[in-house]
């Protein structure tokens, strides 16, 4: 009798863990803990030494589950295609463990209740927040299958968390926040193409249509794209300190972060191969972590 019930235990113990390593996958944890963190360090940003604690628990809570509902409403949308790519395969709608309507209406939970914390800061953080959602669920995520101007789509909703935390804390959009946003955008395609650049082969055989190609291949132009803007980062950097965003310390803490960044891109457009593809890649998921935290310091 006590085998068979630490049987069941055991059994009981492993479903539980099972369907949270499938929550995990349905709402893309990692990558909606890292949209957050960026939403949080600017609004550390805009408070600077005056961050007040429900505020920010407000906007945590309320980026994730929007966030969250971004991402499932993703996988509902691209479930069939998720299936046909060995990255994604084992998605639980992709396989097939979770019903696409039990996700809907998880993601319409999340949604409703998403919107409500973030329209307690204010209302345009909450209309913000819904913008993210929608453009990434319904614009970004069926042009992928289209042209590659999808990227620049997606940009949009990939640098609207800084946005948004600023302005959880502001109530209005600030030159600060816009410059924020612009490194944000920036970033978004050498991180995205150096993804997709490691993917092609899985991409093209879904469907996608993410990156330039050229006689079925990836147009070796990509890489001076790649360079060129990454390299944007200098301006919008110089703009800032012109403008008196951020101090000369600022500046000079942003452009050693971007350097190392910039480097990479360089040798991705030298070489053209997943190993420069795949170091920028890692570059990419350092630079925004660390370019955030120097702007926490260093903002005027």
């Amino acid at each position: 009798m006590k085998a068979k019930e630490h049987v069941q235990s055991r059994t009981a113990s492993i479903t539980l863990r099972d369907w949270i390593q499938d929550f995990e996958l349905l709402v893309k944890f990692r990558l909606s803990t890292f949209v957050v963190f960026s939403s949080l360090a600017a609004y550390g940003i805009a408070a600077g030494s005056e961050i007040r604690l429900v505020p920010f628990l407000v906007l945590m809570a309320g980026g994730f589950l929007i966030t969250f509902a971004a991402n499932i409403l993703n996988e509902i949308l691209e479930a069939d295609y998720d299936r046909m790519m060995e990255r994604t395969s084992n998605r639980p709608l992709a396989a097939k463990r979770w019903s696409p309507s039990s996700a809907l209406v998880i993601a319409g939970i999340f949604s409703l209740f998403g919107i409500i914390l973030l329209a307690l800061l204010n209302p345009l953080t909450s209309f913000l927040g819904t913008l993210s959602l929608v453009t990434y669920a319904f614009l970004y995520t069926p042009l992928k299958r289209y042209s590659p101007v999808s990227v620049i789509v997606g940009a949009i909703p990939g640098a609207l968390p800084v946005l948004i935390g600023m302005i959880a804390h502001d109530g209005v959009v600030t030159t600060g926040a816009l410059f924020l946003f612009a490194i944000q955008f920036i970033w978004q395609f050498p991180h995205f193409w150096s993804i997709g650049f490691l993917s092609y082969d899985q991409y093209k055989h879904a469907g996608y249509k993410l990156l330039p190609e050229d006689d079925g291949q990836i147009d070796r132009r990509l890489g001076t794209q790649t360079l060129v803007y990454t390299c944007l980062l200098i301006p919008v950097i110089a703009i800032g300190f012109i403008m008196q965003l951020i101090s000369i310390w600022g500046a000079i803490g942003l452009v050693l972060v971007s350097s190392y960044f910039i480097w990479r891109a360089w040798v991705f457009y030298r070489r053209f191969d997943k190993a420069s593809a795949r170091a920028l890649m890692f570059s990419s998921f350092i630079f925004l972590p660390l370019a955030l935290l120097v702007l926490w310091w260093g903002i005027q």
